[in-house]
């Protein structure tokens, strides 16, 4: 068998990546993986700076001027920072306990879902974050307006935007 019989895709229409790679499925998979851990690594840093922040809250000064309402929204903000932490960390988690399964394809299929989720929820602590803010700072209306445009400018940047990409990436290759 030389080389060439070992390539998967060999222009393969199954192939998720396009034909185009020539790759085998397990060095796709290790790519993928690789893809993902780069994207995961930005997602963290900036998350983590985030909770860190969302911990130190309740013991600064003026924390005990926030209205009843404004303590909700800060409790909702970081219990969705903590989740989006452990959902972000849990492709490393899982691939600490896959790790020389030959589960790869799995393991980033699952952390691409993982992924996704993270970054929902990371949007929507995010949103309650400059709701919070807008609130103590601006009052309740303020604080709605704010909500709502950044909840609206992470719907256009992470789902609408990509979503058109897609559609032209499929309109133009027939997929």
């Amino acid at each position: 068998m030389d080389e060439d019989d070992r390539r998967k895709d060999r222009g393969d229409s199954q192939d998720p990546d396009g034909p185009e790679r020539d790759e085998t499925a397990t060095e796709r998979a290790d790519r993928n993986w690789n893809e993902l851990l780069q994207e995961l690594r930005v997602t963290q840093t900036g998350l983590q700076i985030l909770t860190g922040f969302l911990l130190t809250v309740p013991f600064q000064q003026r924390f005990g001027e926030l209205e009843p309402p404004l303590r909700v929204v800060f409790l909702v903000a970081l219990s969705l920072a903590v989740v989006s932490t452990v959902i972000v960390v849990a492709p490393v988690a899982s691939h600490r306990i896959l790790f020389r399964r030959s589960a790869k394809p799995e393991l980033v299929s699952a952390a691409d879902r993982s992924t996704k989720a993270g970054l929902t929820t990371l949007a929507l602590t995010i949103v309650a974050v400059v709701v919070l803010v807008f609130g103590f700072v601006a009052g309740t209306t303020a604080a709605l307006i704010a909500g709502g445009l950044a909840l609206a400018f992470f719907v256009l940047q992470w789902v609408i935007l990509p979503a058109r990409l897609l559609g032209r990436v499929e309109g133009r290759s027939g997929r």
